[in-house]
């Protein structure tokens, strides 16, 4: 398969339960890319201490939500380490076009620019069932879904071993509608943003993960090259 270019930039674009967290650790193990998560991010660098992790303490600690400039920064911090040299995955960002015009900000300083942006488009009934199927290995994170993905062993996780797997409490059918309305929403202004730079792709994310995968892994080979 081929090796990415150096310093590439993937967004994954996609409802909760459209697979993005799935593909895109695919895309890493296919790739080598890094997947960086926003929440993950701003976890890990309230935990480091770093300068951009601690405005980001404090502005939780006082139970504000933390501005586009703090996760910009902590994204400048995290793409600066070596791992990311292949590229990154980004995933929960941006997600709005004010935060897409920050980012390309942000990467134009380093010389960089979006390499590729991946809507995975979904039907919003049939997410429903998708999501409210889904569990997580409490131990690793892996992802599994009662139809779609289960354990090769019934009760443990293919990843780490692990017995104990959780369900989002949120994960019911009243919740999922208004969060994929809300998706839907905020994000038409971004998929439009980056549909007028030829940036950004679509896929259908409704069939099997193995087929997305496929889908996913021909269309990087082909931006990424």
């Amino acid at each position: 398969m081929p090796e990415p270019q150096a310093a590439a930039v993937v967004i994954l674009l996609g409802p909760p339960g459209a697979g993005k967290g799935t593909q895109a650790r695919m895309l890493e193990a296919d790739f080598g890319l890094v997947q960086l998560s926003t929440g993950d991010l701003l976890r890990a660098a309230v935990a480091a201490g770093s300068e951009a992790g601690r405005a980001a303490k404090a502005v939780m600690a006082a139970g504000q939500l933390v501005s586009d400039e703090i996760v910009l920064a902590i994204l400048r911090e995290r793409m600066a380490a070596p791992d990311t040299a292949r590229g990154v995955i980004l995933d929960g960002f941006p997600r709005t076009d004010a935060q897409a015009r920050a980012l390309d900000g942000l990467l134009a300083e380093q010389g960089q620019k979006v390499t590729a942006v991946v809507s995975l488009e979904v039907d919003d009934a049939a997410m429903v069932g998708r999501i409210s199927g889904r569990h997580t290995c409490a131990a690793c994170g892996e992802g599994y879904h009662d139809q779609f993905k289960l354990p090769a062993q019934a009760g443990v996780c293919d990843k780490c071993g692990g017995t104990t797997f959780t369900r989002r409490a949120d994960d019911n059918a009243d919740t999922v509608l208004a969060r994929l309305q809300a998706y839907h929403a905020q994000t038409a202004p971004l998929i439009a943003y980056y549909e007028g730079r030829g940036v950004l792709h679509r896929i259908d994310a409704m069939g099997a993960i193995a087929d997305i995968r496929s889908t996913l892994a021909a269309l990087a080979g082909g931006v990424l090259a």
